[in-house]
C-alpha cells in the first residue's frame, strides 16, 4: 500500500495541475461585484484574497498569476500540501509553506514579507484542517500587518461533486456554471487588538458565508 500511495502522489504532483487546468477552462464563470478587485489586479497592487478551502479548485485557478502579476499562496506542510504546492507552482504561484498548526509564526512573517515585496496573497482561511467555514485569524492578521486590502470571494458551482472530506471538497463538473461573488476591499485597522479584533474576524467570516450564499442564489435564479 505505501508503494501504491507513493506512485499516486507522484502522478498527482506531475499531472494534477494539467487536469485541473483543462477542467477549469471549460467552466462558465460569472463574476459579481468584481470591479474593485479587478482594478487591483490590473494595476498590480498587492492584495489578500480569501476563499473557502472546499472551493479551492476554482479559487486557485481563477486567481492564479497572469500578465506579470506576482501572487503568493499559503499551503500546509502536510502530504496533501506537497501535491497542492506542485500544482500551484505550475500555475505560477510563489508557495509559502505553513499553517496555524505547523510553522504558523514563520508562515505569518513570510506572508507579510511577500506582500511587502509586492506580491499579492491567496489564502484558504478555514484550512488546512477546518472546521469548515470557520475563518482563522491568520488571513486578517496578514492583511492588518501589511495594510493590504482584503478581498473575499464566495464561490458556487451549479453542478459538482462533493467529496466526503471535512471541507466537503467541491469538484465542478466540466462546463458547469460557476458564480463568484466578491466583497469590496476590506481594510483591517492597524491598531485593532484583542476582543475588537476577534469581533472583526467574526464579521469577516460572516461576510464570506454571505457571499457564498449570494453566489448560490445567483445560480438558482439564472
Amino acid at each position: 500500500m505505501p508503494m501504491i500511495k507513493r506512485i499516486l502522489d507522484w502522478l498527482a504532483r506531475k499531472f494534477l495541475w494539467s487536469m485541473a487546468s483543462l477542467l477549469c477552462a471549460t467552466l462558465r464563470i460569472r463574476k459579481h461585484n468584481s470591479t474593485f478587485f479587478e482594478e487591483y489586479q490590473q494595476e498590480a497592487k498587492p492584495f489578500v484574497i480569501a476563499f473557502w478551502h472546499g472551493s479551492m479548485v476554482v479559487g486557485w485557478f481563477l486567481h492564479r498569476p497572469r500578465r506579470g502579476r506576482r501572487i503568493a499562496a499559503l499551503v500546509s506542510r502536510s502530504g496533501d500540501g506537497e501535491i497542492l504546492s506542485a500544482t500551484l507552482g505550475h500555475w505560477g504561484y510563489t508557495v509559502i509553506r505553513g499553517s496555524s498548526h505547523v510553522g504558523g509564526k514563520e508562515a505569518m512573517q513570510l506572508m507579510v514579507d511577500a506582500i511587502t515585496d509586492g506580491n499579492s496573497l491567496c489564502v484558504t482561511p478555514d484550512g488546512p484542517t477546518g472546521p469548515r467555514h470557520r475563518m482563522k485569524m491568520g488571513v486578517v492578521r496578514a492583511a492588518q500587518r501589511s495594510q493590504a486590502p482584503l478581498f473575499l470571494a464566495g464561490i458556487a458551482a451549479r453542478r459538482k461533486i462533493n467529496l466526503q472530506s471535512w471541507d466537503q471538497f467541491e469538484i465542478p463538473f466540466p462546463f458547469s456554471s460557476v458564480s463568484v461573488a466578491y466583497s469590496d476591499p476590506i481594510t483591517v485597522p492597524p491598531d485593532l487588538r484583542d476582543a475588537p479584533l476577534d469581533e472583526f474576524l467574526t464579521v469577516t467570516e460572516s461576510r464570506l458565508k454571505e457571499l457564498c450564499a449570494n453566489a448560490e442564489q445567483d445560480l438558482s435564479t439564472a
